[in-house]
């Protein structure tokens, strides 16, 4: 796997699909999505369920950059890429990528 996408999430409900919807949608497909739910009191729990591709990790609240460590630990990926839960990625953000990691021109994020 290239890619270990990784979002926290609080309290997301609001935001988080079109964020998820964006990463599925994209042209390169060699990733794994991880959402850490961060202790929210909203539906994002319930969200995360229409989503069995995502894997989802429940906390109590403890912080974004606590929620990201937790991600870390799980990922499977080669490269580590963080998305907040109200990002969206345009189609070819991870096909741009690959080719600047393994130092081949690219177009860019543009």
């Amino acid at each position: 796997m290239r890619f270990s996408i990784i979002i926290p999430a609080y309290n997301a409900e609001a935001y988080l699909q079109r964020c998820l919807n964006s990463i599925f949608s994209q042209e390169f497909t060699d990733y794994e999505v991880i959402v850490i739910d961060d202790g929210s009191t909203d539906g994002t729990a319930t969200l995360l369920e229409g989503y069995p591709q995502v894997k989802v990790i429940h906390q109590e609240n403890q912080g974004m950059a606590t929620a990201r460590n937790r991600g870390i630990d799980k990922a499977k990926g080669e490269y580590v890429l963080f998305v907040d839960s109200d990002d969206e990625l345009m189609p070819h953000a991870l096909s741009s990528l690959a080719p600047q990691i393994n130092g081949e021109d690219s177009i860019g994020f543009g």
